[in-house]
This record gives C-alpha cells, structure tokens and sequence, in this order.
C-alpha cells in the first residue's frame, strides 16, 4: 500500500486547563484572610504610586485582593476564572469572560493594574495584544501598572508554575510597553519576593515595613512592578 495515500489522522483536541485546580493547589497552603491582609497593603501602596486613581480595572483579577483593598470611586474585576471563594467586596463589578471578547469601556479607566499576567501568554505578540486592548480602555493620562515575576531574578523557580509560558525581565516588558505605543514612567526592577509561597512577609506589619524600606527590595525582590502611560 502508497503510505502517500493514507490520510493524516487529525490532531487530538486539546483539553483546556482547569486554572480553577490549578490554582486550588498552588494556594492549598496558603491563608487566603493572611493573604487578603498583606494585599491590603501591597495594593493600597501601588495604588499611591499609581496617583489614586478613581476608575480602576483589574483585568486578571483572580480572587479580588487589589480591587478589594483599593479605596477607588469605581472598581472593576475581569476574570476568566469565576472562584467560588471569590469574597469581593459588593461595590466591586465583576466580570467573567475572556479579555479579549468581553466590551469595555472606551478612554475610561484612569488605572489598570495587571499583576502576574503577562508571563501567562504565549508569545510577545500576545503581550503587545493586551497592551493594546488596555491602552483602548485607558483614559487620557491614565496610568498602567504591570507586576509580575522577574526571569533575570527568579529564572530557578520561575518555570515551577505550570502556567508561566513566557518568560520576561523589566527589560523586556519595557521595550514591549514602547512597541505598543506607551511611554514608562518608572520601574522597579525588584520589588516583591516571587510568591507568597516563598517569603513574603506573612503580617500587614511586616509587609508595611517592608514598603516603606526600598533598601531591603533588592535582597528579597524577585517581581517587576513598572508603570507606564500611553504615549
């Protein structure tokens, strides 16, 4: 038989990720109050260096801990994920869906905080389609600002998480802020620890502390935290 004349079988259809358990065991030693106690400072702090905000979006927002402890006017969530555990405060609107597909505002959000997303994406061109759909729903003199792993500071545990597929510095998610058509405005090249799984002072004490002492980063920072205003 003409092995030419034998047809390809089609490729098997992939089964999506479930990041709901994914997520479950990633965090199953986690506190999730602790760990909605140290955001409150965390988010309270970028949420300053932002320039209080008063319409803020968190486009991957998992389980509400940025958008809970913001004291902004107007507060929007976007998950792909809808967390049965979400705990988000009522004022708080949420929206399940893809970011790609669901409507946003246009030139409305005067900030949009994006934290431990962009390693989630396939390729730079992903990364450049968010920066993208973000710079649309960005008011004038809005400000985005982006947290995530460090590859140049955390390249031995970085590949540990299952979902992290692209790997980024502060360099690198500079150039593609200024290929998608923003200007930077600061950068933190190490500000916190990788996760909460490795080291992030367990106590809102001890996470104020720990902001308030830019001198103790470069010791224990392995995440980026870059903000950036379209150009």
């Amino acid at each position: 038989m003409d092995a030419r004349s034998v047809e390809p079988e089609p490729p098997a259809k992939m089964r999506a990720l479930d990041y709901s358990r994914l997520y479950e065991y990633r965090f199953k030693d986690v506190d999730q109050h602790a760990r909605q106690l140290v955001w409150n400072e965390i988010a309270r702090y970028i949420w300053e260096r932002m320039g209080r905000p008063r319409r803020v979006l968190d486009p991957a927002g998992g389980r509400g801990e940025f958008v809970n402890a913001v004291p902004a006017d107007e507060r929007w969530l976007i998950d792909v994920v809808d967390y049965p555990e979400r705990q988000t405060d009522p004022h708080v609107r949420i929206v399940i869906g893809d970011l790609f597909e669901i409507e946003l505002p246009a030139s409305y959000f005067d900030g949009v905080f994006a934290s431990n997303l962009l390693e989630h994406f396939h390729a730079p061109e992903e990364v450049a389609a968010f920066l993208d759909r973000m710079r649309e729903t960005l008011a004038p003199g809005g400000v985005l600002a982006l947290m995530g792993p460090n590859f140049k500071y955390c390249a031995r545990d970085y590949f540990d998480c299952a979902d992290h597929l692209l790997a980024l510095t502060h360099v690198s998610v500079q150039e593609l802020l200024f290929a998608s058509g923003y200007t930077v405005t600061d950068v933190v090249a190490r500000f916190l620890p990788f996760s909460f799984r490795s080291g992030l002072p367990a106590s809102p004490a001890m996470t104020r502390m720990y902001l308030r002492m830019p001198a103790l980063w470069p010791l224990q920072g392995k995440q980026f935290l870059i903000f950036a205003t379209p150009a």
